[in-house]
Protein backbone atom coordinates (compact mmCIF):
# COMPACT_ATOMS: atom_id res chain seq x y z
CA UNK A 1 0.00 0.00 0.00
CA UNK A 2 0.82 3.84 -0.77
CA UNK A 3 1.86 5.88 1.88
CA UNK A 4 0.36 9.15 2.44
CA UNK A 5 3.01 10.95 0.56
CA UNK A 6 2.59 8.67 -2.16
CA UNK A 7 -0.83 8.96 -2.17
CA UNK A 8 -0.63 12.51 -2.00
CA UNK A 9 1.91 12.61 -5.30
CA UNK A 10 -0.14 10.18 -7.25
CA UNK A 11 -3.05 12.00 -6.84
CA UNK A 12 -0.89 15.33 -8.01
CA UNK A 13 0.30 13.34 -10.85
CA UNK A 14 -2.59 11.98 -12.16
CA UNK A 15 -4.34 16.06 -11.75
CA UNK A 16 -1.38 16.43 -13.46
CA UNK A 17 -1.71 14.52 -16.15
CA UNK A 18 -5.90 15.14 -16.79
CA UNK A 19 -4.92 18.78 -16.77
CA UNK A 20 -2.53 17.99 -19.67
CA UNK A 21 -5.34 16.05 -21.73
CA UNK A 22 -7.65 18.38 -21.57
CA UNK A 23 -5.50 21.33 -22.30
CA UNK A 24 -3.98 19.53 -25.35
CA UNK A 25 -7.93 18.58 -26.40
CA UNK A 26 -8.95 22.51 -25.89
CA UNK A 27 -5.82 23.23 -28.29
CA UNK A 28 -6.14 20.66 -31.29
CA UNK A 29 -9.96 21.63 -31.13
CA UNK A 30 -9.12 25.43 -31.78
CA UNK A 31 -6.88 24.42 -34.88
CA UNK A 32 -9.28 22.25 -36.69
CA UNK A 33 -12.13 24.39 -35.81
CA UNK A 34 -10.80 27.72 -36.27
CA UNK A 35 -7.11 28.18 -37.51
CA UNK A 36 -7.38 25.85 -40.55
CA UNK A 37 -10.84 26.83 -41.90
CA UNK A 38 -9.59 30.79 -41.53
CA UNK A 39 -6.17 29.70 -42.91
CA UNK A 40 -4.36 31.38 -40.34
CA UNK A 41 -1.38 30.76 -39.64
CA UNK A 42 0.33 29.49 -36.47
CA UNK A 43 3.71 29.23 -33.96
CA UNK A 44 6.04 26.53 -33.40
CA UNK A 45 5.92 22.98 -34.57
CA UNK A 46 1.92 23.27 -35.35
CA UNK A 47 2.80 25.98 -37.52
CA UNK A 48 5.03 24.02 -39.30
CA UNK A 49 2.53 21.37 -39.58
CA UNK A 50 -0.08 23.56 -40.65
CA UNK A 51 2.12 25.05 -43.91
CA UNK A 52 2.91 21.61 -44.55
CA UNK A 53 -0.60 20.96 -44.99
CA UNK A 54 -1.68 24.24 -46.88
CA UNK A 55 1.81 23.29 -49.21
CA UNK A 56 1.55 19.40 -49.76
CA UNK A 57 -1.76 18.55 -47.39
CA UNK A 58 0.37 16.32 -45.73
CA UNK A 59 -2.37 15.54 -41.95
CA UNK A 60 -0.98 17.80 -39.38
CA UNK A 61 -1.95 15.43 -36.59
CA UNK A 62 1.79 13.03 -38.53
CA UNK A 63 3.97 16.13 -39.22
CA UNK A 64 2.99 17.48 -35.42
CA UNK A 65 3.94 13.88 -34.24
CA UNK A 66 7.39 13.61 -36.06
CA UNK A 67 8.71 16.61 -35.41
CA UNK A 68 7.95 17.37 -31.71
CA UNK A 69 9.44 13.96 -31.45
CA UNK A 70 12.46 14.47 -32.82
CA UNK A 71 12.60 17.79 -30.95
CA UNK A 72 12.52 15.72 -27.91
CA UNK A 73 15.18 13.87 -27.85
CA UNK A 74 17.05 16.70 -28.85
CA UNK A 75 15.73 18.75 -25.69
CA UNK A 76 14.81 16.35 -23.47
CA UNK A 77 18.09 17.23 -21.60
CA UNK A 78 17.53 20.68 -20.85
CA UNK A 79 14.25 19.36 -19.38
CA UNK A 80 13.81 17.81 -15.72
CA UNK A 81 12.47 14.26 -15.64
CA UNK A 82 8.63 15.24 -14.86
CA UNK A 83 8.57 17.44 -17.52
CA UNK A 84 9.50 15.19 -19.86
CA UNK A 85 7.44 12.28 -19.18
CA UNK A 86 4.65 15.07 -19.13
CA UNK A 87 5.95 16.43 -22.72
CA UNK A 88 5.41 13.13 -24.08
CA UNK A 89 1.98 12.53 -22.41
CA UNK A 90 1.31 16.17 -24.41
CA UNK A 91 2.59 15.27 -27.62
CA UNK A 92 0.76 11.86 -28.28
CA UNK A 93 -2.35 13.67 -26.89
CA UNK A 94 -2.24 16.65 -28.95
CA UNK A 95 -1.51 14.87 -32.34
CA UNK A 96 -4.41 12.26 -31.75
CA UNK A 97 -6.84 14.83 -30.70
CA UNK A 98 -5.58 16.96 -34.08
CA UNK A 99 -6.19 13.50 -35.64
CA UNK A 100 -10.09 13.17 -34.13
CA UNK A 101 -11.31 16.58 -34.60
CA UNK A 102 -9.90 17.11 -38.05
CA UNK A 103 -14.18 17.41 -39.13
CA UNK A 104 -14.74 19.43 -36.27
CA UNK A 105 -15.24 23.12 -38.33
CA UNK A 106 -17.10 26.46 -36.65
CA UNK A 107 -17.82 28.37 -39.37
CA UNK A 108 -17.17 31.98 -39.11
CA UNK A 109 -17.35 34.90 -41.35
CA UNK A 110 -15.54 37.76 -39.39
CA UNK A 111 -11.77 36.68 -38.91
CA UNK A 112 -11.73 38.83 -36.22
CA UNK A 113 -13.77 37.11 -34.75
CA UNK A 114 -12.67 33.96 -35.24
CA UNK A 115 -8.81 34.96 -34.26
CA UNK A 116 -10.13 36.27 -30.81
CA UNK A 117 -11.73 32.99 -30.29
CA UNK A 118 -8.91 30.94 -31.40
CA UNK A 119 -6.69 32.37 -29.31
CA UNK A 120 -9.06 32.10 -26.18
CA UNK A 121 -9.53 28.84 -26.18
CA UNK A 122 -5.29 28.17 -27.68
CA UNK A 123 -4.15 30.20 -24.63
CA UNK A 124 -6.37 27.61 -22.28
CA UNK A 125 -5.04 24.54 -23.15
CA UNK A 126 -1.38 25.56 -23.42
CA UNK A 127 -1.69 27.09 -20.52
CA UNK A 128 -3.10 24.29 -18.46
CA UNK A 129 -0.38 21.86 -19.90
CA UNK A 130 2.19 24.48 -18.73
CA UNK A 131 0.38 24.68 -15.64
CA UNK A 132 0.72 20.86 -14.93
CA UNK A 133 4.85 21.27 -15.31
CA UNK A 134 4.38 20.09 -18.78
CA UNK A 135 4.98 21.21 -22.78
CA UNK A 136 3.48 20.79 -25.80
CA UNK A 137 7.07 20.44 -26.89
CA UNK A 138 8.41 22.60 -29.95
CA UNK A 139 8.64 26.34 -29.06
CA UNK A 140 7.67 25.55 -25.56
CA UNK A 141 10.49 23.34 -25.46
CA UNK A 142 12.38 26.27 -26.13
CA UNK A 143 10.10 28.70 -24.19
CA UNK A 144 11.29 26.30 -21.25
CA UNK A 145 14.81 26.39 -21.83
CA UNK A 146 14.67 30.42 -21.93
CA UNK A 147 12.78 30.46 -18.67
CA UNK A 148 15.40 28.25 -17.12
CA UNK A 149 18.38 29.77 -18.48
CA UNK A 150 18.24 33.39 -19.39
CA UNK A 151 14.86 34.35 -16.35
CA UNK A 152 12.46 34.88 -19.29
CA UNK A 153 8.75 34.75 -18.61
CA UNK A 154 7.51 30.91 -20.04
CA UNK A 155 4.30 33.09 -22.40
CA UNK A 156 6.41 35.34 -24.13
CA UNK A 157 9.03 33.18 -25.40
CA UNK A 158 7.11 30.84 -26.37
CA UNK A 159 5.71 33.66 -28.41
CA UNK A 160 8.54 35.34 -29.72
CA UNK A 161 9.71 31.36 -31.58
CA UNK A 162 5.91 31.17 -32.47
CA UNK A 163 6.58 34.82 -34.08
CA UNK A 164 9.31 33.63 -36.48
CA UNK A 165 7.40 30.56 -37.89
CA UNK A 166 4.56 32.92 -38.28
CA UNK A 167 6.42 35.51 -39.90
CA UNK A 168 7.70 32.36 -41.99
CA UNK A 169 4.22 31.68 -43.72
CA UNK A 170 3.69 34.76 -44.76
CA UNK A 171 4.37 33.50 -48.19
CA UNK A 172 1.99 30.81 -47.62
CA UNK A 173 -1.17 33.07 -46.29
CA UNK A 174 -0.29 36.12 -47.44
CA UNK A 175 -0.12 39.27 -45.45
CA UNK A 176 -4.23 39.63 -44.25
CA UNK A 177 -3.86 36.37 -42.90
CA UNK A 178 -0.74 37.08 -41.52
CA UNK A 179 -2.00 39.83 -39.36
CA UNK A 180 -4.79 38.01 -38.10
CA UNK A 181 -2.66 35.36 -37.25
CA UNK A 182 -0.69 37.74 -34.98
CA UNK A 183 -3.89 39.24 -33.09
CA UNK A 184 -4.77 35.29 -32.32
CA UNK A 185 -1.09 34.77 -30.85
CA UNK A 186 -0.92 37.75 -28.64
CA UNK A 187 -4.80 37.25 -27.29
CA UNK A 188 -3.46 33.25 -26.40
CA UNK A 189 -0.03 34.76 -24.64
CA UNK A 190 -2.41 36.74 -22.81
CA UNK A 191 -4.98 33.94 -21.80
CA UNK A 192 -2.22 31.62 -21.32
CA UNK A 193 -0.23 33.98 -18.88
CA UNK A 194 -3.62 34.25 -16.98
CA UNK A 195 -3.68 30.38 -16.48
CA UNK A 196 -0.32 29.95 -15.80
CA UNK A 197 0.07 33.00 -13.36
CA UNK A 198 -3.41 33.96 -12.47
CA UNK A 199 -5.86 31.42 -12.26
CA UNK A 200 -5.41 30.86 -8.59
CA UNK A 201 -4.74 34.14 -7.38
CA UNK A 202 -2.51 33.97 -3.75
CA UNK A 203 -2.34 35.35 -0.41
CA UNK A 204 0.69 36.15 1.56
CA UNK A 205 -0.57 36.18 5.49
CA UNK A 206 1.16 37.66 8.26
CA UNK A 207 0.23 36.52 12.24
CA UNK A 208 1.42 38.45 15.34
CA UNK A 209 -0.09 36.08 17.86
CA UNK A 210 0.54 35.08 21.32
CA UNK A 211 -0.95 31.34 20.49
CA UNK A 212 1.30 31.17 17.67
CA UNK A 213 2.31 27.65 18.01
CA UNK A 214 -1.31 26.89 17.99
CA UNK A 215 -2.20 29.05 14.68
CA UNK A 216 0.49 27.21 13.17
CA UNK A 217 -0.24 23.56 13.87
CA UNK A 218 -3.83 24.19 12.74
CA UNK A 219 -2.78 26.30 9.67
CA UNK A 220 -0.69 22.79 8.95
CA UNK A 221 -3.18 20.32 9.89
CA UNK A 222 -6.32 22.03 8.50
CA UNK A 223 -5.47 23.96 5.25
CA UNK A 224 -2.06 21.68 5.10
CA UNK A 225 0.14 24.56 3.93
CA UNK A 226 3.46 25.58 5.30
CA UNK A 227 4.21 28.43 8.11
CA UNK A 228 7.48 30.44 8.52
CA UNK A 229 8.25 31.63 11.68
CA UNK A 230 10.08 34.75 11.61
CA UNK A 231 11.50 36.73 14.20
CA UNK A 232 10.78 40.65 15.05
CA UNK A 233 10.73 43.27 18.00
CA UNK A 234 8.16 46.13 19.04
CA UNK A 235 9.43 49.26 18.39
CA UNK A 236 7.38 50.18 21.42
CA UNK A 237 7.71 47.69 24.18
CA UNK A 238 10.69 46.63 22.85
CA UNK A 239 9.96 42.72 23.24
CA UNK A 240 10.98 39.55 21.19
CA UNK A 241 8.22 38.72 19.15
CA UNK A 242 7.94 35.34 16.75
CA UNK A 243 5.86 36.36 13.79
CA UNK A 244 4.20 33.67 11.67
CA UNK A 245 4.16 33.95 7.94
CA UNK A 246 2.14 32.08 5.06
CA UNK A 247 1.27 31.79 1.52
CA UNK A 248 -2.45 30.56 0.58
CA UNK A 249 -4.57 30.21 -1.81
CA UNK A 250 -7.03 32.84 -1.81
CA UNK A 251 -10.41 30.77 -1.74
CA UNK A 252 -9.07 29.60 1.51
CA UNK A 253 -8.56 33.20 3.48
CA UNK A 254 -11.80 32.69 4.84
CA UNK A 255 -11.27 29.15 6.70
CA UNK A 256 -7.46 30.75 8.02
CA UNK A 257 -9.49 34.05 9.59
CA UNK A 258 -11.67 31.53 11.13
CA UNK A 259 -8.93 29.34 12.32
CA UNK A 260 -7.24 32.54 13.81
CA UNK A 261 -10.37 33.66 14.74
CA UNK A 262 -11.32 30.31 16.84
CA UNK A 263 -7.53 29.94 18.69
CA UNK A 264 -6.97 34.12 19.34
CA UNK A 265 -9.27 36.97 18.28
CA UNK A 266 -6.72 39.83 19.73
CA UNK A 267 -4.34 38.09 17.32
CA UNK A 268 -2.92 40.66 14.81
CA UNK A 269 -3.61 39.89 10.60
CA UNK A 270 -1.81 41.70 7.54
CA UNK A 271 -3.12 39.89 4.29
CA UNK A 272 -0.61 40.68 1.29
CA UNK A 273 -1.99 40.34 -2.15
CA UNK A 274 0.65 37.83 -4.09
CA UNK A 275 1.85 37.85 -8.01
CA UNK A 276 3.65 34.45 -7.82
CA UNK A 277 4.22 31.49 -6.10
CA UNK A 278 7.15 28.80 -6.97
CA UNK A 279 7.14 26.01 -4.89
CA UNK A 280 5.47 23.00 -3.69
CA UNK A 281 2.07 23.46 -3.33
CA UNK A 282 2.10 25.76 -5.91
CA UNK A 283 3.66 26.34 -9.40
CA UNK A 284 6.81 24.19 -10.04
CA UNK A 285 10.17 26.77 -10.67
Amino acid sequence: MLKKGGKKKLKKCLKDIAMILVGSFLFAAAVNMFVIPLEFGEGGVTGLSIIFYYMFEIAPWLTNLVLNAILLLVGYKYLDKKTTIYTVVAVASNSLFLHLTTTWVVNVHELIIGSIFAGIIIGIGIGLVLRAGGTTAGSAILGRIANKYLDWNVSYAILFFDLIVVFASYFIIGAEKLMFTIVMLYVATKVMDFVIEGLNTKKAVTIISSCKDDIAEEINHTLDRGVTILNGRGHYSKESKEILYAVIQKQELMRLKKIIKKIDRDAFVVVHDVRDVFGEGFVNI
